[in-house]
């Protein structure tokens, strides 16, 4: 019992360290969750961080969460889950909290309007940058391509629930996959 205190003690403070340390959101993390986690700590290697990565992409809610709750849960149990994710979460929510003690009393001085201005222009930056990662990691096929165009119009166009089109989305995949492989055919 001790040892595994003394585990989710190390998971809670490895994850808040890399809460504080991170800028640029859940992918800027996982190279810091790589280096402190595989490299550092040994916990798990990097076949099985990868496996993580490709879970918590898939799984609703922000990346580096998920991440950190799969991580702590293969390191500790559901215990070492609710640490990993306590950590990562606490630096970020302690860092809004603050934030927005002082916000209203400064929110109308230019410089602040002029930091917003930035840091809306690097978040964008930011996810277009995700976009073009996770376009690399998509299948180079007419479905894969049809599958996002479809996806991408029927949210910007017609406002469609994104949890529908996500699971329309894998529902084609899987039947695509399918039918091209009673056709002796590999997408």
């Amino acid at each position: 019992m001790k040892h595994k205190l003394k585990l989710c003690l190390q998971l809670f403070l490895t994850f808040m360290k890399i809460g504080v340390v991170t800028f640029g959101g859940g992918y800027a993390m996982i190279p810091i969750i790589e280096n402190e986690i595989s490299v550092k700590k040994g916990w798990i290697n990097g076949d099985d961080l990868l496996e993580v990565v490709a879970i918590s992409e898939t799984t609703p809610g922000p990346i580096a969460i998920c991440a950190a709750t799969f991580i702590g849960y293969r390191i500790g149990g559901v215990f070492g889950a609710f640490c990993a994710t306590f950590g990562v979460v606490l630096p970020s929510f302690l860092i809004i909290f603050i934030i927005s003690l002082f916000l209203r009393k400064f929110e109308e001085l230019e410089v602040i309007k002029y930091a917003f201005f930035g840091i809306r222009a690097g978040v964008l930056a930011l996810l277009v940058k995700a976009v073009i990662s996770m376009f690399k990691k998509c299948p180079k096929n007419i479905v894969a391509y049809g599958i996002m165009a479809l996806s991408f119009a029927a949210v910007a166009f017609f406002s469609a629930n994104v949890i529908i089109v996500i699971l329309s989305a894998a529902l084609i995949g899987i039947a695509a996959t399918l039918i091209a492989r009673k056709a002796g055919k590999k997408l």
